[in-house]
């Protein structure tokens, strides 16, 4: 049987059980009653790990919690289509799919044979977690301005190879290999 967790106890980032489904913790506030016999109340604000929705909700803190049946296994990137995206596990050799709705923006840095951290439930994928950075071809930008590539600030639009848009510095140009933040979308140098 899995371990049961207390409200109270829950903290920042950590994965719970509610009615059968998995959350993940993103804020905890803890409300303490200054009346006797009032109740401990902790709200909790939580994302729905099958389906990205992020709510708050309040529980008393003696209620408990399961702990999810949560995986993360090393797969890599095989290739998607309109069923949704294939990877391969690392460890068995399985092929794993996720549908469109669970892979969030990480269509925008998915290059095939990318190793990535693929989260399952229960046995079944539910998830991915994509590493820091990502290297990325640049396949269209505009060439550099005569003057503008002294300084860093200047700023214009790239697509990478995987059609997602960001800002690169003006001295970029269409072939460059770069690094980019997969967390904020931001240039973070080239490779």
């Amino acid at each position: 049987m899995a371990a049961l967790i207390d409200a109270i106890d829950v903290k920042r980032k950590m994965p719970f059980e509610f009615e059968n489904t998995p959350y993940a913790c993103l804020d905890v506030e803890i409300s303490t009653p200054t009346a006797r016999g009032g109740q401990t109340l902790v709200r909790l604000r939580m994302r729905n790990m099958l389906t990205r929705a992020v709510f708050e909700k309040t529980f008393k803190a003696s209620d408990k919690f399961k702990e999810p049946d949560l995986q993360t296994v090393e797969a890599s990137y095989l290739y998607s289509d309109n069923d949704g995206s294939y990877f391969l596990d690392q460890e068995t050799f399985e092929t794993l799919a996720l549908q469109p709705d669970n892979l969030g923006d990480a269509l925008d840095f998915l290059t095939e044979g990318l190793i990535i951290q693929l989260e399952k439930y229960n046995g079944n994928p539910i998830g991915l977690q994509l590493p820091p950075h990502v290297e990325l071809t640049v396949t269209q930008t505009e060439p550099a301005v005569r003057g503008d590539t002294a300084s860093g600030g200047v700023t214009k639009a790239a697509t990478l190879e995987t059609g997602a848009e960001i800002k690169v510095p003006s001295f970029v140009k269409e072939g460059d290999k770069i690094k980019v933040h997969t967390e904020t979308h931001e240039f973070a140098g080239r490779v």
